[in-house]
Parts: C-alpha cells; sequence; structure tokens
C-alpha cells in the first residue's frame, strides 16, 4: 500500500477534477477580451471624442511608468474582469490627482517649447520622466525618511534594501552614496546619532571602495566620541588611497600626533 503522503495529492487530483465536472459549460469558458469603449464617459482632461486605441495607449502608459494596474486609480478588484470595474467612477482620489498631473505635463510642455532650443532637440517630459515604474516619484532618502517616521530604523533600513533589490538600474533612484549620506543627516539632525551610524555603516557595505561614505562614517564615529571606530575607518580610508593628506591629517589629529 503506498504511503499516506502519496495518496493525498492523487485523491485531491481526482476531487479537483470531478469538481470541475460539476461546473457549468460557461464558467470554464475563457473571460471574453475587455472591449475598450468607443465613447468613454467622464472624461474632464482627454478629448470627449478620443479614438479607444489612442484611450487604450495613454491608459498603457499610465500604468507602466508608475508600475501599477487599474485599479490604482479605477473602482475594481484586482484579479477579476476589466468588464466589472467602474471605469467613470470618481470615488478614488488617484484618479483625481491623475487628472492634475496630466494637466499639469500639458503646461510644462507649453512653457518648454517658449525656451531657447539648445542643440537639435527639444526636451520632452513624459509620466514615465519623473515615475520610473513607481506611483509617487521620491527620493531614496524621502522614502527612508516616511517610513523612519512610520515604523522606525530597523524598516527604514529594509526599506532601502527592498527597494535598491527592486529597482537598482532602471534609473528609479539614486543608488549612490550621496542619498543614505542624506538620510543620515536628517537623523543626526533630530539627535539620533546611533541610528545614524547604523546608515552610515550600511552605506560603506554598498559603497565600500567609497572615501565618501567611508569619511562621513569617521565623522559620525567621533562625534558619538567612538575614536577607536573612527580611526579604524580613517585607516580602511589610506589603504584606498594612501597619498590622501587630508584624511592622514584628520587620523594623525584624532591619535594627537603631529
Amino acid at each position: 500500500m503506498p504511503p499516506a503522503s502519496r495518496v493525498a495529492p492523487f485523491s485531491a487530483t481526482l476531487i479537483a477534477a470531478a469538481a470541475l465536472l460539476l461546473l457549468p459549460t460557461a464558467s470554464l469558458e475563457a473571460q471574453p477580451a475587455f472591449e475598450w469603449p468607443d465613447h468613454p464617459k467622464n472624461l474632464h482632461v482627454l478629448p470627449k471624442q478620443i479614438p479607444k486605441e489612442q484611450l487604450r495607449g495613454i491608459m498603457t502608459g499610465f500604468a507602466k511608468s508608475l508600475g501599477v494596474r487599474c485599479n490604482y486609480c479605477h473602482v475594481g478588484e484586482e484579479g477579476k474582469p476589466l468588464s466589472t470595474f467602474d471605469f467613470p467612477s470618481d470615488a478614488k482620489p488617484q484618479k483625481r490627482v491623475a487628472r492634475e498631473m496630466y494637466r499639469m505635463v500639458g503646461h510644462i510642455h507649453k512653457d518648454l517649447k517658449k525656451m531657447p532650443l539648445i542643440g537639435s532637440t527639444r526636451v520632452n517630459l513624459w509620466c514615465q520622466t519623473c515615475h520610473h515604474g513607481r506611483p509617487r516619484p521620491m527620493t531614496l532618502s524621502e522614502e527612508m525618511v516616511v517610513t523612519y517616521a512610520a515604523f522606525g530604523i530597523d524598516s527604514a533600513l529594509g526599506t532601502y534594501r527592498d527597494l535598491r533589490h527592486r529597482f537598482y538600474g532602471r534609473a528609479a533612484y539614486d543608488f549612490g552614496e550621496g542619498e543614505l549620506i542624506d538620510f543620515a543627516s536628517t537623523l543626526s539632525e533630530k539627535g539620533k546619532q546611533d541610528e545614524a551610524i547604523q546608515v552610515l555603516r550600511l552605506n560603506v557595505e554598498q559603497n565600500p571602495q567609497s572615501l565618501r561614505a567611508l569619511g562621513e562614517l569617521a565623522k559620525a564615529y567621533e562625534a558619538a566620541g567612538q575614536k577607536d571606530r573612527a580611526a579604524e575607518t580613517y585607516r580602511k580610508m589610506l589603504e584606498i588611497d594612501p597619498q590622501n593628506r587630508n584624511v592622514q591629517r584628520l587620523l594623525d589629529a584624532l591619535q594627537g600626533t603631529k
């Protein structure tokens, strides 16, 4: 007799198959493709008589630029057919914001055309220019500040790692040493020196050859009275740049030597 671990999946398969046989035939058929309307309702910014092909292109562009799906702005349930969505509804504030953003882009395009042309091609602005696949176009430091205010330092550091994993190389965020230094400075201004050091240590972890990242960490250690760690960090900088007189001067001053 086969083990129970092998019987259970086989039995489950039979039950699932039997259940499918009991379903109405219509439910087994593929859902019909969504038809874009010939006469869309409740348009405030887009032309009232916009062709459905153009409407589809604009809406698809919004979704791709912001990295979202239709239910971000429209009333509908994720995973349900688009035919069940209430697209004319203004219930979601994101839809109203999207209208204002669309108007803003139009105004900026008009202003750009008024500017003197440098080179042979004018600069354009599209949703993707700022959003890069994010619903809210914030800097990395801003994202971390928001997360820190709501959930604390561990979550802020987790946000950095998550965003780096998802967006690195996609121009969505600046993952250079500057953004973490900015966030650490915000923490220092709030008197959170120990947490600022955590951020600066993460910065060195991600940018181990950056003299700027190491220098900011050394200064933070020194400000916190952790002179041994500050000296160790200055020595790491000298390993990277042995002829750096400024770093040598800082190390000498810290150690009380000439």
